[in-house]
This record gives structure tokens, sequence and C-alpha cells, in this order.
């Protein structure tokens, strides 16, 4: 990736340095560990920059080719595959899960379709299942266990963000059409990540990432949506052989993030290789949840004071709207920005009026309303270190 000079994509050099200022001074500061940027316009990169630790215990530095479990923004990767399979014309937004996965029938869970799942108003168990670490890892056992479980909600009724279940229903269904003879990392490989060049990014461990990969280890104490030792202890699963969570179960690095994120943002192809049709993405990337809350933010208001917002999500991402409001877009930004992001690390967006990407991956986890405000901060500086 060739970095382009800051005036000639549109920017004031030195605002866009208040970015890499930011960063360093929150590192710090203590409040996480290390973090790596790439920002782009119009299919060339503007800002790319590594700060701090991979491992502030080792005293190791990040350096641009390491890897970062994903965490919530691989839903992405796997949502992306979904609407692959739905151009393909194996798969359809309106469908009825128990129309692949039969099991699916019946106690409440015949009506749950394809874009409930995409937007999270399923009403599929929200929280992380009670279930061994063996069946959170598979996504067949996973499956098998939400199909005899009723849920918590009518279809439709209201938003409550899944976080393993929903994406594991979807990857069990692309599977399933797919034949049954590929796992589904194999099918995101080979449909995803090998032709958009995504080189270090796999669902699971594989040879050649894991040596390179950051430890997960929480920047906080107190639990707020998660418990820190919980989240460290999910990072230890992620890293298990055959390991498949595909709602964050990814290992990624900065690169690859970015060049996902430059697919998105130039109608579905890069290099010749086209994932998605730009209807598709221009579609997707509108707000189907209209007022409707967020029940996984229900907590903010006693734990930071924050009043409810609306979930704004559309098939498969999270969308910028309207008004001001928590989360990891700029307010500066335009009402059709839509991203992607994961517990306490990672995020990626993309405005399309801008043709503007952001990605960010970091080490040593925040609070995920306190990850929110500090990704929130950074667009802000490169939002508005933009001059034309």
């Amino acid at each position: 990736m060739t970095i382009h000079a800051a005036e000639e994509l549109g920017f004031d050099p030195e605002r866009l340095a208040r970015v890499g200022n930011r960063i360093d001074a929150d590192i710090g500061a203590g409040k996480y560990n290390g973090a790596s940027i790439c920002v782009g316009r119009k299919g060339s990169v503007v800002l790319k920059s590594v700060h701090g630790y991979a491992d502030r215990a080792d005293g190791r530095r990040l350096r641009e080719d390491d890897v970062i479990a994903s965490f919530s923004l691989g839903k992405q990767y796997t949502n992306v595959i979904v609407l692959n399979y739905i151009e393909r014309g194996d798969l359809h937004l309106n469908m009825q899960v128990s129309e692949i996965i039969p099991e699916f029938k019946g106690r409440g869970k015949s009506q749950i379709k394809v874009h409930h799942l995409l937007t999270h108003t399923s009403g599929i168990m929200s929280t992380i299942p009670p279930v061994e670490p063996e069946v959170l890892a598979s996504i067949e056992k996973l499956t098998a266990y939400l199909a005899d479980q009723r849920p918590e909600a009518l279809p439709g009724e209201r938003v409550n963000y899944s976080i393993l279940s929903g994406q594991a229903v979807l990857a069990e269904m692309v599977r399933r059409v797919d034949g049954g003879n590929r796992t589904f990392t194999e099918i995101v490989d080979d449909e995803l990540f090998r032709p958009l060049g995504m080189t270090d990014t796999s669902l699971g461990p594989r040879p050649g990432l894991s040596e390179r990969m950051c430890p997960v280890v929480a920047c906080y104490e107190e639990s707020g949506m998660f418990d820190p030792a919980a989240v460290a202890g999910l990072g230890e699963l992620i890293m298990t052989d055959g390991c498949e969570i595909p709602a964050g179960g990814y290992l990624t690095t900065i690169n690859d993030v970015h060049r996902f994120a430059q697919m998105l943002q130039n109608g579905g192809e890069l290099d010749g290789a086209r994932i998605l049709s730009p209807k598709t993405i221009n579609y997707c990337s509108q707000n189907f949840t209209g007022d409707k809350v967020n029940g996984l933010f229900d907590y903010a208001k006693d734990y930071r004071g924050w009043e409810p917002w609306p979930a704004n999500i559309g098939m498969g991402f999270f969308v910028r709207g309207e008004g001001v409001q928590p989360g990891p877009m700029s307010n500066f930004s335009s009402p059709r920005t839509f991203c992607g992001w994961g517990a306490g690390s990672t995020c990626f967006w993309v405005d399309p009026e801008s043709e503007l990407t952001f990605s960010f991956l970091s080490t040593g986890l925040m609070e995920e309303t306190y990850h929110m405000e500090r990704v929130q901060r950074l667009s802000d500086l490169v939002i508005t270190s933009m001059v034309n």
C-alpha cells in the first residue's frame, strides 16, 4: 500500500497528526496497550501508523504485521459471506432459517428469517450461551444447542444484539447450502480472504499467524458489558485448534482490515475480485431497525449515565444515522457511514459520501463504552482533518 501525501487526498497534515498524538497519549496513560490504524480515501492510504505494545508486560512493541483477535468486527466477515451467498441465489433475506436447518422448527423459532439474524432482531439468544467451550467453538454443536432453546423475543419485536449465536446460525446455513463438504473456515478463506488478498486473516488459529498473535488482556477491572476475565478466556478459546466462532473468532491484521473496508468502499470489488454488488452494499447500509434501541446497551444507563439511543443496524452493519449519539463512528461523518466493531479493541468504518475508510485494531482491551468513546474521538479527529 502506497501512502499518499495528506494534502493530495484533502487532509490538513497538522490536523491529521493529532490522531497519532492522541493514541500515544492514551497508551502512555495506561488506557490500553497498543494500536494500529489505517485511514484511506479514494482507494489510497492517507495515514497508517503503529503505536505502543503488542505485549506491554513483556515489553514487546506492536508491529504492522502483528495478528489481533477480531472479536465482533469479525461478524462483518461472516455477514459479507452471507450476502455473497444471497447474491448467488443460495439464500435470500426473507428465507426462514428452518428451510435450511429443519431443527429450527417449533418452540417459537419457525418465523426467524435471515434478515432477522443480520439485524439482531431474531430473538435468538443474545448473551454468550452457557455451554462448554467445545460447544462454543463448534458451529454445528452451537447451532444444535440453539435449535433446542426458546427465543428471547418474537422475531422483529426488538433489537437485542446477539454476541455469538446469530452468526453461528448464519454460518451453518451457508455451510449447508454450500453442500456440507467444506468447513465454514474453508468457505470464508476460499470466497473472501484469498480473493481479497487478506493473507493474514483466518477463522481460528492457523500456522504462520499464531506466532504473531498479540495476547488478549484487559486494561480494566470493573465489569461493564463484559467481565474482563471472561473476555480474556474467550481470547484463549479463539486460539484452540479447530475453533470456529463466526461471530468474532477471527485473527486479522491492520492491512487486511483495511483491504476489507476498501472493498466495501469500492462498491464490493478490490483489485479485480468482486465480492458483492454495489446495489447490495447500498441497500444493506441503511437503518433497518428504525428507532428501536439495542438491548445490549441497557446497562450503559446506570454504568455511564447514557440515555438510550437508536440501534441503527442495517443488514449486517451498524449505520451512523442522524443526530448526536454514542458509537464508534464520528458524529461528523455522513449519515450513511457504516461500520463493524469488536469488544473493547477493534473497529472499521466506511463513509461512502467522503470515499473514506477507517481501520483500527488495538491491544489491551477497554471496557466497551470506553472503547466506543475512544474510537469515536479518533474518528472525529480523522473527519475534522479533512479540508476538501
